[in-house]
């Protein structure tokens, strides 16, 4: 199992566990109300998707990273595409961004 995969299952199971809300409408949302641990922007979103996130998460002082595809990031939150999703739980998004920031070493 590659840190990539791992990574994507550690998604699914915040998902499971009611832990993620996706889409770009539910991730500001929980960012803007104080809910959000981590925001995950795919590797695919827009130019302004991206910059409207990073200004975003910046300004509410949430760590944001870029990853995945956005089939990946829907297929593991048990939706469609996503552009977006946000990781709702201290444990979970501690856990991702570390095993994100190994996935760039390698």
């Amino acid at each position: 199992m590659t840190q990539r995969d791992k990574i994507l299952s550690m998604i699914g199971m915040a998902s499971k566990a009611g832990k993620t809300v996706s889409g770009e409408f539910s991730t500001e949302k929980a960012v803007k109300s104080g809910r959000a641990y981590l925001v995950l922007v795919s590797e695919e979103a827009s130019d302004n998707t991206r910059k409207k996130f990073t200004d975003m998460c910046s300004y509410y002082e949430v760590p944001m990273e870029i990853f995945g595809t956005k089939e990946e990031l829907g297929r593991w939150t048990g939706k469609t595409y996503r552009a977006s999703i946000c990781i709702l739980d201290e444990g979970f998004a501690r856990a991702l961004t570390k095993k994100i920031s190994l996935n760039m070493e390698v």
